[in-house]
This record gives C-alpha cells, structure tokens and sequence, in this order.
C-alpha cells in the first residue's frame, strides 16, 4: 500500500502542473483585471501603464506562470539596471506556499481564502453529514421494503428532489420558510449571511442561518446518493453470501450493516469521493443567493472581476483536492472490499 500511494503521489505532480498550466492560460484570458480597478471611475492611461509594470501584466503568459508558480527570484535586472524582481515584489512562487496578492484587495491570496475556507467548511461539513446520514436511511429502507408504499413515496420524491434547479429550489425555500413564514406570525428562517449583526456570530445564530442553505444543498445530493445506495443494496442482499449468513443465524443486523451495507456503500464512496473537493470549494449559487461569506461567493466574485491570483488559488486547492480525495477513495476501497489490493 505505501509503494502504491508514493507512485500516485508521484503521477500527480506532473498532472498538476499540467493542470496549472492550462487554468492559468484561461484566467489570464477571461478578462482585464484592471477594469475593477477604479470603481467606477476610467483609469487614465499614465496609471493604468504604471499598474501594469508592477503587477507584471506587460510580461509574456510564459514569464507570468513561471513567476506564479516559483517566484521572480530568478530574474535578472533590467538595461537600466533596476532589480525587476524589486519591482514587481518579491515572491516565492506557489512551489513555495506563495499565492501572490489579490488585485483588487492587495492582501495575501491565502490569507483571504483562509477567511472564506472556515465558512465553506462550517456548511458543507453540515451538509455533508445530512446528506450521508439521509442517504443511508432512505436508501437501505427502500431497498429492504422494495416496491412498498413508502418505496415508491420516495421514489417519486427522488426523481423530484433531483430535477430540481439549484436556484429554484433556493428561492422556494426562502419565499416558504422566509417570507411566508414571516407573514403568517411563524418563526421563520434567516435567508443572509451567517448570523444577524445584532448578535453576533453565536453558535445558536450560525445553526439558524444554516437551515436553508443547508436544505437547498442537500435536497438534490440526497435523492442522487440515496438511489445509488437503494440500488447497489437490492444487488447485494440478492448474493449467495448474503443468503448464507442469514443460514448461519447471524442477526439481521450485522447481516446488513456488516456485510451487505460495506459492499454496497463501494459506488458511494467514488461519488463521495468525486463530490467532496466541489463541496469544499463551495457552492457558488448557493452562497450567493444566501449571501454565505464562503469559497463559492469569493469564487464568483474573483471570476467576475478577473482577480486572477485569487482565482488561480482557489482552483489549484480544488485540483490538490480532487487528487487527494481521489487517494483517499481508492484506500477506502481496500477496507471495504478486502478483495480489492493495489501491491
């Protein structure tokens, strides 16, 4: 197992300068970061050259990724002998933990994604471990009372949970439990930020403002994952060996949740393990509309205005993500199917 996770730590590194590569051409492409610069008033043009030298946009793409990726140290000085590393700033290059500064707030782009980071992990943690714990509920019940009532109830809600846009199902919930609410004298749920400027960020304020985002997050994922796990369930439980545990008197219990449930759960964990790098760099209409200070919303914002280093930043932790979790699925593997070996 060791040899097996150093190669793939190995293959990985070229896939994400590969990967690197790419996102930063088409960053760099999506528009002009200093359009944002001056609000809303035209930059001149003497200033508009002078912010363009020092941010380094006059430099070739080739000689912007380099400097992105190990740091200007290497350049040399210019004919008049001015130190251009000393006038762009000097940086270490991403190699080196170096994400550069935002242009737009000319703050550490770790630092301001560190901030957003804590609230994307608070609401999709939570939601996480709803859509999980729904899934598994909903999944095993309606494979274990296949074609019943309650099946067929849920069925029908899957297919219906499941079509449903991001943005809709969001606007329902605030109008219903928001404004509805509201109106008709109910406790009725907050649909900004996440807690009420009164009060404070408070551990009650936080799990209110959570509901809805909560909801509308984990509606579609729960009627997807819990139709894998009622399929995958009605596979298995069908085995020969399913058949001889219960022949051997073993409870019903370990029969399901220490045999079937462990095989079954095989096309959840790549779904989970495929989802989970999404999740943690946040959902981007779903903190917007709610206004959740988190990855997705500072994604949007970087996207919007071409802050190219913050955006640079945010995709490449998603791409260390996507490979890490992708290892980590691949271990899960070994424990949920002894069968499965990668010597």
């Amino acid at each position: 197992m060791t040899r097996y996770i150093i190669r793939r730590i190995l293959q990985a590194i070229p896939l994400l300068l590969i990967i690197s590569a790419v996102l930063f051409i088409l960053a760099n492409a999506m528009g002009d970061p200093l359009a944002s610069f001056g609000g809303r008033r035209r930059i001149r043009s003497s200033d508009r050259e002078r912010l363009t030298r020092q941010l380094g946009l006059d430099q070739p793409a080739l000689v912007q990724y380099a400097i992105w990726l190990v740091g200007n140290d290497w350049m040399k000085t210019d004919i008049n002998g001015d130190g251009i590393a000393e006038e762009y700033g000097t940086r270490k290059g991403v190699l080196r933990g170096d994400f550069g500064t935002s242009f737009l707030e000319r703050r550490p782009v770790l630092e301001i994604i560190g901030e957003r980071f804590k609230n994307t992990m608070i609401l999709m943690i939570t939601s996480e471990i709803v859509i999980l714990v729904l899934s598994l509920i909903i999944g095993i019940y309606s494979a274990l009372r296949q074609y019943s009532v309650l099946d067929n109830i849920l069925t029908a809600l899957s297919f219906v949970g499941y079509s449903m846009p991001v943005f809709w199902l969001a606007l329902i919930l605030m109008y219903i439990f928001a404004v509805n609410f509201k109106q008709w004298g109910l406790p009725y749920f907050p649909t900004v930020g996440m807690y009420d400027l009164g009060t404070g960020p408070t551990i009650g304020q936080i799990v209110w403002h959570l509901v809805l985002p909560v909801t509308t997050i984990s509606v579609i994922s729960i009627a997807g994952y819990s139709r894998y796990v009622r399929s995958q369930m009605l596979e298995v439980i069908n085995q020969d060996y399913i058949r001889t545990a219960y022949a051997k008197g073993l409870p019903e219990r370990m029969v399901l949740f220490g045999h079937a449930l462990k095989n079954a759960a095989l096309p959840l964990v790549t779904i989970v393990g495929m989802d989970l790098p999404l999740l943690l760099s946040g959902a981007v209409v779903t903190e917007s509309i709610f206004a959740w200070p988190g990855m997705g919303r500072l994604y949007w914002d970087a996207a919007k205005d071409s802050d190219v280093p913050v955006l640079m930043g945010i995709l490449i932790i998603i791409s260390v993500l996507v490979v890490v979790f992708q290892l980590i699925t691949d271990i899960t593997y070994t424990y949920l199917d002894p069968r499965i070996r990668y010597e």
